[in-house]
């Protein structure tokens, strides 16, 4: 058994990075939709309306009692994304009218936090009275446009300096394993902490003596340990996992219609499980995730294998 203070910080962090995956099936889901955006008008269309019933819900959740669950409606936030890598890849929104959005919604973003009842922070934190993540909040969704406009606005200089051998070598090598990255950092930094605590190295307290240099040691078994974890785990990004992957229905009706449903109900519940991680309602909602993706599985039919990495070692 481990000690209260070790279990609850790792109980609660340890799926949080699962955020993306839910959030990326739900945006999946909606591509049909958010593929009928086809000019400037229909996006700035789409994106007010999202942002304006975020607004709303965010009214009625913080200023009345009993109608916090409401905020989960507000989990079309990650459409937003979706539409500005529409509007990105059809040339919808121009680099310069795309950093005036992210300038505005900069300050916009600001006044909420300085005037409205908002926290600086975007990611779940146990101590935040009102989180921005789980559920998510207007300030996340201001957050999402004013990056998204940003990146696009970065894009044509990005573009330049990709071009260059190096650098792009060096980008297809990173995107060759960048979820492992993602995903397997924080199971290793727990780890180590864990280990470096049973030691009696712990690193709570910065008046500790020799923090610094504690510090500067497990940055650097960190890097040696992502390092490893790149090279050992990429294969399972980018090769078939066996006895899963493959599975696909190539034609519509139920089956495929209930398997899209319960990739949708895993997702969503991968999003809601981040407010407790493996605690509490978010051991709930990681067993729903698991069942749902499970009956999915089963219910899609063997296909071709997909191809394997062309880079792997």
């Amino acid at each position: 058994m481990l000690p209260v203070h070790v279990y609850e910080p790792i109980a609660w962090i340890s799926i949080q990075l699962l955020w993306f995956l839910g959030a990326y099936v739900l945006v999946l889901a909606a591509v049909p939709l958010l593929a009928r955006l086809t000019t400037t008008a229909q996006l700035a269309g789409a994106v007010a309306g999202t942002y304006g019933f975020i607004a709303l819900i965010d009214a009625i959740r913080i200023n009345l009692v009993g109608y916090g669950a409401l905020g989960y409606l507000n989990t079309v936030v990650w459409l937003i994304p979706g539409m500005f890598g529409v509007a990105y890849r059809r040339g919808l929104l121009p680099a310069r009218t795309a950093l005036r959005v992210g300038v505005g919604m900069l300050g916009v973003n600001l006044a909420l936090l300085y005037f409205g009842p908002y926290e600086l922070s975007l990611v779940g934190i146990e101590t935040q009275q009102l989180k921005n993540m789980t559920p998510p909040s207007l300030l996340l969704a201001g957050h999402a446009i004013m990056m998204c406009a940003f990146a696009i606005a970065a894009a044509p200089a990005i573009a330049r300096w990709a071009q260059r051998p190096r650098v792009w070598w060096l980008a297809a090598i990173g995107n060759s394993g960048a979820m492992t990255l993602y995903l397997w950092h924080m199971p290793l930094l727990l780890g180590m902490h864990l280990a470096f605590d049973h030691l009696g190295l712990d690193r709570y307290d910065p008046a500790t003596p020799g923090f610094v240099a504690l510090s500067v040691l497990q940055s650097a078994l960190m890097a040696c340990l992502v390092g490893v974890a790149f090279v050992g785990l990429r294969g399972l990004e980018n090769n078939p996992l066996p006895g899963w992957d493959g599975g696909m229905l190539t034609t519509t009706g139920i089956r495929s219609a209930a398997v899209g449903l319960l990739l949708c109900v895993a997702g969503s519940a991968t999003l809601t499980s981040v407010a407790w991680g493996l605690k509490d309602q978010g051991a709930y909602c990681v067993a729903v995730m698991i069942a749902a993706l499970v009956m999915a599985r089963l219910l899609a039919t063997a296909s071709t294998a997909l191809p394997a990495d062309p880079i792997a070692a």
